[in-house]
């Protein structure tokens, strides 16, 4: 059985993973107007807080997100262009889902309002 040590290096490893992975997909969001930047990147700083100071320095001193993310941790503040372009996104995101799938109407009232919370959420932050 591993003692403390190997499960907290374990432990470091799966938030260094997940923290990788999360800084792609964020990168990836840069291109994909549908795919969320600022929000994989708030879940990366968040394991790389847990798994390496260095890439967690490198993420919050970034010209561009670094910003953002120091804004999110201080006051959990979302810009009103992000929540725009949130806006903007779930609806074009809403409009995509409706036209290709056709869906029921219970389907439709579920994205809806999943998609509504999600809207809420971020309507609701302080702006930065």
């Amino acid at each position: 059985m591993p003692g403390p040590e190997r499960h907290s290096a374990v432990m470091r490893a799966l938030f260094l993973a997940l923290g990788l992975g999360f800084t792609g997909l964020g990168f990836v969001g840069i291109f994909l107007p549908l795919l969320p930047t600022v929000p994989f990147l708030i879940l990366a700083a968040a394991c790389f807080a847990r798994s390496s100071e260095r890439l967690e320095n490198w993420l919050l001193s970034h010209p561009q997100f670094g910003p953002l993310l120091s804004d999110w941790r201080e006051r959990g503040a979302i810009p009103m262009r992000a929540k725009w372009a949130a806006l903007i996104g779930t609806l074009t995101g809403f409009g995509l889902f409706l036209f290709f799938s056709h869906p029921g109407w219970p389907l439709v009232l579920a994205v809806a309002g999943l998609m509504g919370l999600g809207l809420g959420y971020v309507f609701t932050r302080p702006s930065a």
